[in-house]
């Protein structure tokens, strides 16, 4: 009894595993399609076979082919679609004929696909591609569109390619750039305007090698026309970029700042930079901060670059910029970007630059600057350049804010003659957190938001506002756990400082006027220490002859 009953267990077992393992649905295709090959439009190539079948099917395969192909399951009635039903499927394999149909705006490469689809089965797609050849004389091209990389100008590009082919065409066949930037080439040595097709080989695929050299800056369209005798022209429209050419200088070179550990908190050196400055529009400085082995200083710093002005012994602040907390500024491809074209006066030949990081720890910043001379037509040849205030040697080595003090912030200006453009160049920063706060919590002088005049013979002419920068958004982002997302006024940590321009409504050429550095009132109760603001100011004048720097009185 114990045996029948054992045996039937296992018979419901069996039957149970057999009936869970059933097949999905499949569709099966053999054969394949290859190109079809050159197929004159409004015609149709041979047809092509493959063959088809399904298993487990419960609905009909549906196959489509996209446009300029057709499908047939009798070689004779042609369209897009066609239907095999699930048990004509089931019982074998079905012929499929495919042709290539190409209609009469599909001249050049043309491609597609044949899908297979039925219900439950996983979708079957077959490539399909051949070539539509025109019926009336046409020149084609392989793309419509050719796109360069920038190009720094009167230099080249890598060079890039165009297939070419005619159809019917009995004469040469030329292409030719509409400038000079875009140079044509059919064996890829010999660049020129315009190279020609012979009419033994216009019908043929042909390559026209194409590269771009740009003869100004900015963006550049033009075209690429194919032209024969007996057809319509074709276009290929070339886009480029030119950007100018640019003289890069490295200066300190991963150079360690810090208190101790054999490193100082400021350095100066002589280096050689660019000597001709009568095509330079624009100089631009570049400060990278990378991080020895044993990691950055944890703080955020007051930092600097200078250059001294040989006239006056005086070293005037280039740029300045706040370190962030624990790191560097790797994730920046060039570090910190400052515009430093005011002071190009003082950057030619050979000049003493200095760098200077307020560190009070032993954990160095590497620091690199390098400066990239950018060629261009410059607003003016001539600049000269002159410190007003020159409060820029610490965080605290500055002017005190709410309190009285004895730093000169009236001076008496002196514009040269002949100058023909005249502005301020101003980058200040706070520190501090003197109280009273602000009715928003916040002290000062790092956090508290405040709004500063510049006055002109008294009068309240340009305006800076020390407003919150958006620290939390810096991509100097990797600065935890340092408090590096608060915002400050008008700066952050792992910044650089904002330089402020002012530029006056006239040249103020001979003129003398007073200036005064106004700060916004408040006064320091001295509750939680003092206040500062670095404070730099210079003006620069510009000219279409050569110029002196404006006189400065105290």
């Amino acid at each position: 009894m114990l045996c029948s009953i054992l045996v039937v267990f296992l018979m419901i077992k069996c039957n149970s595993d057999d009936d869970s393992g059933a097949s999905k649905p499949q569709i099966v295709d053999t054969g394949t399609i290859s190109d079809f090959g050159s197929i004159n439009v409004l015609s149709y190539s041979s047809s092509q076979i493959i063959e088809v079948k399904g298993t487990n099917l419960s609905n009909s395969i549906i196959i489509d082919v996209s446009t300029n192909f057709e499908v047939s399951l009798n070689d004779s009635d042609f369209g897009d679609q066609i239907e095999i039903a699930a048990s004509d499927a089931s019982a074998g394999n079905v012929s499929v004929y495919v042709r290539f149909s190409p209609l009469e705006n599909s001249v050049g490469a043309v491609s597609g696909t044949l899908t297979m689809e039925s219900s439950g089965a996983t979708t079957k797609t077959i490539p399909l591609s051949g070539r539509g050849v025109s019926i009336d004389p046409v020149i084609t091209s392989n793309i419509t569109n050719l796109y360069f990389e920038d190009v720094n100008i009167e230099q080249y590009s890598e060079v890039q390619s165009i297939l070419v082919n005619g159809d019917h065409i009995e004469s040469d066949v030329t292409a030719t750039t509409s400038s000079t930037d875009f140079e044509v080439s059919l064996d890829n040595v010999t660049f020129l305007s315009s190279v020609t097709i012979l009419a033994d080989n216009a019908n043929e695929d042909t390559t026209i090698y194409v590269r771009f050299s740009p003869s100004a800056t900015g963006d550049v369209a033009e075209t690429l026309t194919l032209s024969s005798a007996e057809s319509e022209d074709t276009e290929v429209n070339l886009y480029g970029n030119g950007l100018a050419l640019t003289h890069n200088y490295v200066t300190f070179d991963q150079q360690g700042l810090a208190n101790g550990g054999g490193y100082t908190r400021f350095l100066s050196q002589s280096f050689d930079l660019h000597t001709d400055l009568s095509n330079i529009e624009q100089i631009k400085m570049f400060v990278q901060i990378d991080c020895p082995t044993t990691g950055c200083d944890d703080w955020d710093r007051f930092a600097n670059v200078k250059v001294k002005d040989q006239a006056t012994d005086t070293w005037f602040e280039l740029g300045r910029y706040v370190t962030p907390y624990w790191t560097g500024t790797q994730q920046l491809e060039r570090g910190l970007e400052f515009d430093v074209t005011d002071f190009k006066s003082l950057l030619t030949g050979t000049i003493e630059l200095r760098i200077f990081i307020e560190n009070w720890t032993s954990k160095a910043d590497l620091i690199t600057v390098e400066f990239d001379y950018i060629e261009g037509t410059p607003d003016y040849p001539y600049y000269a350049v002159s410190e007003v205030l020159g409060y820029h040697g610490s965080s605290i080595n500055a002017v005190p804010y709410g309190v009285e003090h004895d730093a000169d912030l009236d001076k008496q200006i002196t514009v040269p003659a002949n100058a023909e453009s005249t502005h301020l160049r101003t980058v200040i920063s706070g520190w501090g957190h003197a109280g009273p706060n602000d009715s928003d919590g916040r002290p000062c002088a790092e956090w508290c938001y405040r709004t500063h005049d510049i006055k002109i013979n008294g009068a309240n002419t340009f305006v800076h506002s020390l407003e919150p920068l958006g620290c939390a958004s810096n991509p100097v982002s990797d600065q935890s756990p340092g408090n590096w997302t608060q915002d400050r006024a008008g700066w952050c940590p792992g910044m650089a400082v904002p330089t402020r321009v002012d530029l006056f409504d006239s040249s103020m050429a001979g003129s003398t006027f007073n200036f005064e550095y106004d700060y916004e009132d408040w006064e320091n109760d001295m509750s939680n220490g003092e206040a500062y603001y670095a404070t730099s100011t210079y003006v620069i004048v510009k000219s279409n002859t050569e110029i002196t720097a404006a006189t400065i009185v105290d």
